[in-house]
């Protein structure tokens, strides 16, 4: 059946024909939910609330816009009144200054405030802009650096940026989608492109990823797993630049700069305490490892951490681990040993499952 055709069965109540009438654009819509919201159990929320809405409002759809944009303009309002009710999504750079590496892992932040991790490609999200006005690529647009910047905008300056910087509306649809004036939307762009530009890298991780080539990337995330296999301190924090980042969310500590991240990987995670398996994946259309610890009471290897990897050039400017193990107490001794604490099965979902992810790796000769 033809859109049109869908379209009249769901009007006329057929549940199916609407499914089938959105079903193409759930992928992307989830994407610009997870923008606006930095949060993929959000964006869920928020895509079904969408969903709910576009179904119970279909008789008033007139067709003087296309579907697409009518299914954007609810998903940008759901969006908006989330927004108002759930605290803002940052990482955590953004939410205080860097911890003393020799203290080790801090507590964790019980509080639903961090931005979580996206499996652009369990969506479909596609290369490429998203239409000839965009300025950000559709993968450059869920980038951890582009999403947490995204979340320090007002709602209104967040949805415009959206809007025109990344879909590609021209001033006057995004006016209409925001029921507002056009003038509004160039204030509101203007602000939020400033605010944002400010807080970006240089160089997009697409952009990077580009310029070392697929084989060239895969280089340097291999040398990063050997080093770190090996426990090798030195091999790993020369693979960082002098800046470098290494946050751990939902712990609100974070360590910067090659010395203090050798300190904490040498009194911590690579102290010889427990044994390791990455497997490679992406993740916010950048490299990322899904580490998992070793567990002798399974015999397995256990989910531990999803850590994503912003590079500059060959080097790794940050590592965003996000650990889905909760302590059972926030004392600092239980914190600092994280590996052997129960997992959460909501971040396991989010930083696991929905990348395809197993939930164990079984063990192999060398592991007994």
């Amino acid at each position: 059946m033809q859109e049109r055709e869908l379209l009249e069965a769901a009007r006329g109540g057929d549940e199916g024909a609407f499914e089938r009438l959105t079903d193409s654009y759930r992928g992307e819509l989830h994407a610009h939910c997870y923008r606006m919201l930095g949060s993929v159990h959000d964006a869920e929320d928020a895509l079904q609330e969408t969903l709910i809405r576009a179904w119970r409002g279909l008789a008033g759809f007139e067709g003087r816009s296309s579907l697409r944009s009518w299914l954007y303009r609810i998903a940008t309002n759901t969006s908006l009144t989330l927004i108002d009710k759930r605290p803002k999504r940052v990482l955590p750079i953004d939410y205080g200054p860097a911890a003393d590496p020799h203290e080790g892992p801090g507590e964790p932040l019980v509080e639903s405030v961090w931005v979580e991790p996206y499996s652009d490609d369990r969506f479909g999200l596609e290369d490429g802009l998203a239409g000839p006005e965009a300025r950000y690529e559709q993968r450059e647009s869920v980038e951890l650096a582009f999403v947490a910047a995204l979340q320090h905008l007002p709602a209104n300056q967040r949805a415009v940026l959206i809007l025109r910087e990344v879909l590609g509306y021209s001033a006057k649809e995004a006016a209409e989608a925001l029921e507002t004036t056009t003038a509004s939307v160039n204030s509101a762009l203007q602000r939020a492109r400033a605010a944002v530009e400010e807080r970006l890298p240089e160089e997009s991780q697409q952009e990077t990823a580009r310029a070392l080539g697929d084989d060239g990337l895969r280089r340097v995330v291999d040398g990063y797993v050997d080093a770190w296999q090996r426990a090798d301190v030195d091999a790993v924090v020369a693979m960082l630049t002098e800046d470098a980042a290494f946050s751990m969310p939902p712990l609100r500590t974070w360590f910067s700069g090659r010395e203090g991240i050798a300190t904490f990987l040498a009194g911590w995670p690579l102290s010889g305490q427990w044994r390791w398996r990455p497997v490679y994946v992406r993740s916010n259309g950048q490299p990322a490892l899904a580490f998992y610890s070793w567990d002798p009471d399974e015999d397995a290897y256990m989910p531990f951490a999803l850590n994503v990897l912003t590079l500059r050039g060959e080097k790794i400017s940050d590592v965003t681990a996000f650990i889905i193990r909760n302590p059972e107490s926030p004392d600092r001794e239980v914190v600092a040993r994280m590996p052997e604490q129960p997992t959460d099965p909501e971040r396991l979902e989010t930083a696991f499952r929905a990348f395809g992810l197993p939930d164990r790796l079984e063990a192999d000769e060398d592991d007994r």
